[in-house]
């Protein structure tokens, strides 16, 4: 089922890459670890990197009472959220051409707080789920104090879209006779060997999510 379409979310330039599709959107987001929030403050506009969640069809954002991010969008401020995937350098025959192959999400709306302890609490586990799938088996969960003490606002995926780039580069035909290489220098993150803090038992092994950690991939 796909969103609706709205002015901010309908691609101007390129359209034939754009997607309204949740099933891309939500792939986007599962795949990406930090997203960029953006929004206006009387001192102008700012762009800040965090973590995020999501349940469904809605998108958690969380942290510190304190944080500015958080306590000016819950005041009702207008918020764009992005998220980006690096999938390859597309190296053309003229440096006019060179691009890069990525998916990317673009979310339009307005934050709400939420504060139904179940909720948060839900919210809490599902960044830790996001970031590394099955650690909330494993970890102790979140006190009441600590979920009481965490402020956690909620986006609804309601005025999002896709874009998403792929291929090789896209040459002019007087360039293709060139002695120049060209192609796609793929992009992927894998994570390096784990490495156990010095408080960790010796008895105590890798668990097999952090051994066989990977990001769900599209």
């Amino acid at each position: 089922m796909a969103l609706t379409a709205t002015e901010r979310t309908t691609l101007k330039r390129l359209p034939e890459r754009g997607s309204h599709e949740r099933a891309t959107v939500r792939s986007i987001l599962d795949e990406g670890i930090v997203c960029h929030v953006g929004f206006a403050t009387e001192r102008g506009p700012v762009v800040i990197p965090t973590t995020y969640g999501r349940v469904g069809d809605d998108l958690y954002l969380h942290g510190s009472p304190a944080s500015r991010m958080l306590r000016t969008l819950k005041h009702g401020v207008p918020v764009c959220v992005t998220v980006t995937l690096v999938d390859a350098l597309v190296l053309a025959r003229s440096t006019f051409h060179h691009s890069i192959n990525y998916r990317s999400v673009v979310v339009f709306g307005t934050a709400v707080e939420v504060t139904d302890p179940d909720e948060k609490a839900a919210a809490l586990a599902a960044f830790v789920e996001h970031i590394v799938p099955g650690r909330t088996a494993d970890a102790r969960p979140a006190t009441i104090k600590e979920v009481s003490g965490t402020l956690v606002l909620r986006l609804a995926l309601a005025e999002a879209s896709a874009k998403v780039r792929v291929g090789p580069p896209i040459d002019d035909e007087e360039d293709l006779a060139l002695p120049v290489w060209a192609g796609v220098l793929p992009f992927t993150a894998r994570p390096g060997p784990a490495r156990p803090d010095a408080f960790v038992p010796d008895d105590v092994e890798v668990p097999a999510y952090v051994a066989a950690y990977d990001r769900p991939c599209s």
